[in-house]
């Protein structure tokens, strides 16, 4: 598969550590598996315009959470698995709807990803645990 970093500059968020959420969420996603290889730090620095030192920061930086490997001479490979979510999950469509339906309100993607952000810290955060308490009529 081939896997491509996109770098916002204007972000606010390094460099190299876009790369690593990038990775992280392709692997979320079933995106990347374990075995796929990574784009060589040359090949990165060639379509990004980053210093080869970022790359490589980034590349450590991953493999020092154990989820790739870098094999000299051979690349760096996907070793780790996060979460078990899939890019076709059904709470990828009903997401996509609330997306949709939020752009269409005209809310802006940083208000969307600010507003998704909170719920989620909001529901993972608390102490109470993920049940409705049933009421009696």
């Amino acid at each position: 598969m081939a896997f491509a970093f996109r770098i916002d500059r204007s972000s606010g968020v390094p460099s190299y550590v876009q790369i690593v959420q990038q990775v992280q969420q392709a692997l979320r996603l079933g995106q990347l598996e374990p075995g796929d290889r990574l784009p060589t730090a040359r090949a990165v620095v060639e379509a990004t315009a980053l210093n080869p030192n970022t790359v490589l920061k980034a590349y450590r930086e991953l493999e020092s959470q154990g989820l790739v490997e870098t094999r000299r001479r051979h690349g760096t490979f996907i070793t780790g698995t996060l979460g078990t979510s899939s890019g076709d999950s059904p709470w990828r469509a009903e997401l996509a709807d609330v997306a949709a339906r939020a752009r269409a309100a005209g809310l802006e993607r940083e208000d969307l990803a600010a507003l998704f952000t909170a719920v989620v810290e909001d529901l993972y955060s608390s102490k109470e645990p993920d049940v409705v308490p049933h009421q009696q009529s």
